[in-house]
């Protein structure tokens, strides 16, 4: 057999290793992409309910207290009295019911419910969710759940014990599955101004925004901070129209230099203002092959007290490449410019992590290296 030092995985395609970012002259976006309105979100929203209809898949009511308790509250409201009595349906199981509330959703609307179990049901094919009330974080009811769940699963098993399951059966979705109660609340109209949230915060973009608004309606756009852009649409237009119409205004995006490194797939990201002084960079690996011949001992033939026995015999060589000369990379040049230094030297990704990392250790990359 044989490894490498430092140990290396599998080669990586070095295309999908470094992502090239495209010219900075030509790389903008449009604000709606990158910054949201403050405020303008939605909520999460959780229910506790019960599905029935599960063909023998459910809870055992015997290890799951919960969806026995709820079963006999459920058929109490129902008019039927089951307390005491012995139950051993596993037609029943306990589940959690969570939603996205949309902004500015209205009473009547319908959106889609996830819904997963709580205790030991096998899976909620064919089941159907009975009327659960879904609250915020606020306690208060905003949608109410109900319907059949689409799980996309399968599951079987046999009477052997043996069973095959693809995906996963103890969670599914209905769509359009819950009723929308109440409203958030928040009134866009009726606010003076606004603030937009940069989603990845930077001085630059943040006063190109303001910049590029103000261009449109003068003196209406102020960078507050680094993420902030505070908004006061002009008279005689509605703040839902003023940022309709400067949501597509395009904005040169600018980014820190930086390095983002993942040792555990072995990927490199670097950003296009990664820059790199001039540096000379040498790579060499090392191949230690340890080779296994073991041989079988005997003992003579009549011979008293011998046994058959493997003698092991290992042999170990090293071998380093050679002919791997010190290569010069940097002088402040582009991204394009140290990708093809380091290329030169034929290293993998793993290796050239290590070679960032000791660049920056010796002062000359330009950039800052997260690890993740």
């Amino acid at each position: 057999m044989s490894f490498r030092l430092p140990a290396l995985l599998a080669p990586l395609a070095l295309a999908g290793a470094i992502i090239g970012l495209a010219d900075s002259a030509s790389a903008q976006s449009r604000i709606k992409d990158i910054a949201v309105v403050e405020g303008v979100r939605s909520n999460q929203l959780v229910g506790y309910g019960l599905v029935v209809g599960l063909n023998g898949t459910g809870d055992s009511l015997r290890n799951c207290p919960l969806t026995r308790q709820s079963l006999e509250g459920m058929m109490e409201r129902q008019g039927v009295n089951i307390r005491g009595a012995t139950a051993n349906t596993k037609n029943v199981a306990a589940v959690m019911i969570t939603a996205e509330l949309p902004a500015f959703v209205t009473p009547g609307a319908r959106i889609d419910v996830t819904v997963s179990t709580l205790c030991d049901a096998k899976s909620l094919l064919g089941g159907t969710v009975l009327v659960t009330a879904l609250q915020g974080a606020d306690g208060q009811v905003y949608a109410v759940a109900q319907g059949s769940v689409q799980t996309g699963a399968v599951s079987g098993s046999g009477a052997s014990g043996s069973s095959v399951t693809r995906g996963v059966p103890t969670s599914g979705r209905i769509a359009s599955g819950a009723v929308v109660e109440r409203e958030t609340g928040y009134d866009l109209g009726a606010q003076q101004t606004v603030r937009l949230t940069l989603r990845n915060p930077d001085f630059t973009t943040a006063q190109r925004v303001a910049g590029a608004v103000n261009q449109l309606y003068p003196n209406t756009a102020f960078a507050e901070n680094g993420t902030v852009v505070a908004l006061r649409p002009p008279p005689g237009v509605g703040m839902a129209g003023f940022i309709g119409r400067i949501e597509n205004l395009p904005v040169q995006v600018d980014a820190p230099a930086r390095v983002i490194i993942d040792e555990v797939n072995g990927v490199i990201v670097m950003g296009d203002a990664v820059r790199v002084s001039t540096v000379a960079i040498a790579q060499g690996n090392l191949t230690v092959s340890v080779q296994e011949t073991p041989q079988v001992s005997q003992p003579e033939p009549f011979s008293r007290g011998g046994e058959t026995v493997v003698v092991p015999q290992s042999s170990v060589t090293i071998e380093e490449d050679v002919g791997t000369q010190m290569r010069i990379v940097g002088g402040g040049t582009s991204l394009s410019t140290l990708v093809n230094g380091l290329n030169a030297l034929g290293v993998s990704p793993r290796d050239m992590i290590s070679i960032l990392q000791a660049i920056k250790a010796a002062g000359a990359l330009q950039a800052d290296i997260e690890v993740m």
